[in-house]
């Protein structure tokens, strides 16, 4: 595998490292499946198609007006696009193959507890050739929180803090390593609306939060629901594990903190956070990305109250 730049993108030739499936319904003879880095504790899974012109977005993935002083070399941990990470948002990882244990050993010693999360994408083109080259997007920059280990391998707990693009390529095994600079809002003259936002973001995942903890949980599931825990970590004032460029302003981390799971959440449910949480690693829209979450909070408050009610009945 080797690195070209494309439409100023990082682009990854095809590997059998990291291969896809073909879409589905190609009629294409299936590739060997993309090799994950993690197991999935759960058996529900949420499908996405491809997502179209990956192209036309890459520019944000690729560059920054940062100065190069502000890079930093990390371990690259991919994943496919319905398991994108958002800033804030909190995962927990099954990692097991001696690379990536290999990978986490590095993180752990030698970069602070950071690497990077990011999303690998089939690049549709005309040309035959004989594999499918993949663009490395959708990056965050994350923080090992904890670590629980295992007869096999170890469950991470990771925290997405920032979004970054991967501007170099530096090692391919046993894992990738590369170099990746901060991604930022664009800056905004409207304060008070800003704070407005905020303010009405922070309302509506309490109201949010005090619906979720009367729900009945499986004991599988945190008591402090995922967007409680995100807008906790937001609203951190100290943040000390890395360059002070890497950590987004107040405004956008919470811009983040409402796109979480909520309990209980269905398959369809899933399918369109998952959408929400592509746009908004996409967006460079503070105010925008505060409505969003705004929207998505308070569909989420009125969800959680109809399940309750039904709760209620079954009682």
């Amino acid at each position: 595998m080797r690195l070209t730049m494309n439409h100023r993108a990082l682009i990854l030739a095809s590997s059998p490292l990291y291969s896809f499936p073909h879409p589905a319904g190609s009629g294409s003879p299936k590739a060997r499946p993309f090799h994950s880095p993690f197991r999935r504790r759960s058996t529900e899974t949420v499908s996405i198609g491809y997502s179209g012109d990956v192209l036309k977005r890459l520019a944000m993935y690729s560059s920054s007006s940062l100065e190069l002083s502000t890079s930093l070399e990390l371990p690259l941990l991919p994943f496919q696009s319905e398991e994108v990470l958002v800033p804030s948002e909190s995962k927990m990882l099954h990692l097991y193959e001696a690379r990536y244990l290999s990978l986490l050993e590095e993180s752990l010693l030698e970069r602070k507890g950071l690497f990077v999360h990011f999303v690998m994408e089939p690049v549709l083109t005309d040309r035959s050739s004989s594999g499918t080259p993949f663009v490395a997007i959708y990056g965050c920059l994350v923080l090992i929180e904890n670590i629980d280990r295992l007869d096999i391998g170890a469950l991470v707990s990771i925290r997405g803090i920032c979004r970054v693009s991967i501007v170099d390529l530096m090692q391919i095994e046993p894992y990738l390593r590369g170099i990746v600079m901060p991604i930022q809002d664009n800056a905004y003259n409207v304060v008070d609306e800003i704070e407005s936002k905020v303010a009405m973001l922070r309302a509506s995942l309490d109201d949010l939060h005090s619906l979720q903890i009367k729900l009945k949980a499986t004991r599988h599931e945190l008591l402090q629901t995922r967007a409680r825990n995100a807008l906790v970590w937001a609203e951190k004032e100290v943040y000390d594990v890395c360059d002070k460029a890497y950590i987004p302003n107040l405004a956008e981390r919470l811009s983040f903190a409402a796109l979480q799971p909520v309990s209980g959440c269905s398959k369809s449910e899933l399918f369109a956070l998952q959408k929400e949480k592509l746009r908004a690693m996409d967006s460079r829209d503070t105010l925008d990305r505060l409505n969003v979450g705004i929207k998505v909070s308070k569909e989420n408050t009125a969800l959680t109250a109809a399940k309750l009610a039904i709760q209620s009945l079954e009682i």
